[in-house]
């Protein structure tokens, strides 16, 4: 498969980029990148072809395009390559509206192409092995869910309200509440939050707390955050609790490290020895291409995700309640 990528704005990017580098019958074709100092950079690094003008690049031999860039271009990307035919990985939220998501989704099917959303959480180890006993029926029924993600502020465009589409509660909610739905495959229906820029001056959130009602009683919480200093031993924690009748079970993602001690401004780093999960994400997506099946995760997810962040800072900015 001859795969491109749209904007190297997301850190999230040069993993990809890598990744497909490490997986037979891939090559990294293309690059295109509203920024073309950005772009060009990628390009070098890569030695792969840069296309400042986006028809340019999606008329090459793409089979599949992963999206990158800004949130608030995801829409324009996605619609552009749907209609060029190509397959779709766009990195999350995928969308800063619901309205945008919905026509999104509707272009994709319209055009024949799948569209997944890049929620490499699903496929931690640690994560799965949860998903696979609560499937068992090893949990019990589930009664509650707590769940976090607080991490270091990323800076650049993701604290650019008007390019992100929010602060931390948009950026660290979607990854934790798709992995509450998948569990449960059970939706949100009444969320109640708090967010406000509590280590920062940022002009957008940078924390924020809520809890979520689901359809089957189940009532959660997450507690997102840029709230970890740089010096910090690791970028942060992606945590889940999963209470059940008969047994309970926590998760965190990032406590599968090494420790290393050394000089200088960290004098503790944990380094991450777990699977390489954008990896595995790429991987899975392409395979459910070539097999012809819908992907783990679907711009339908996507979008049920985007609503419950949503829904978050509509409620802190309400004081009140709201229903899904």
């Amino acid at each position: 498969m001859n795969i491109g990528i749209m904007s190297f704005a997301h850190i999230h990017a040069t993993s990809y980029a890598t990744a497909i580098e490490r997986i037979p019958g891939t090559k990294l074709t293309a690059i295109y990148d509203t920024d073309t100092t950005r772009g060009k950079q990628a390009s070098k690094q890569y030695d792969v072809p840069f296309f400042a003008h986006m028809n340019e690049f999606l008329a090459e031999d793409i089979d599949v395009v992963l999206i990158c860039s800004e949130n608030v271009f995801h829409k324009e990307m996605v619609n552009a390559a749907a209609k060029a035919k190509k397959h779709i990985l766009c990195e999350k939220p995928i969308a800063t509206n619901i309205n945008d998501a919905n026509e999104m989704i509707e272009v994709c099917k319209e055009n024949g192409v799948h569209l997944s959303i890049a929620y490499p959480v699903r496929y931690s180890a640690p994560i799965r092995d949860l998903k696979a006993a609560i499937d068992a029926g090893e949990l019990g029924e589930i009664v509650a869910i707590r769940s976090t993600n607080r991490g270091q502020n990323p800076g650049g465009w993701f604290v650019d309200e008007e390019l992100a589409g929010g602060g931390a509660v948009l950026d660290h909610t979607v990854h934790m509440v798709d992995i509450m739905r998948w569990y449960m495959n059970s939706e949100a229906i009444e969320i109640t939050a708090f967010a406000n820029n509590y280590f920062t001056e940022l002009g957008t959130d940078d924390a924020g707390i809520m809890t979520i009602v689901f359809d089957n009683g189940v009532i959660a919480s997450h507690d997102a955050s840029w709230s970890r200093f740089p010096e910090f031993p690791t970028w942060g924690d992606v945590m889940i609790e999963v209470i059940g009748t008969k047994a309970t079970r926590k998760v965190d993602v990032f406590n599968e490290k090494l420790q290393l001690y050394g000089k200088g401004n960290k004098s503790l780093t944990h380094l991450y020895s777990g699977n390489d999960t954008d990896f595995d994400l790429i991987v899975d997506f392409l395979n459910s291409i070539q097999q012809q099946k819908e992907p783990l995760i679907s711009g339908h997810d996507g979008l049920k995700s985007l609503e419950i962040a949503l829904a978050a800072y509509e409620s802190n900015s309400r004081k009140q309640a709201v229903k899904l």
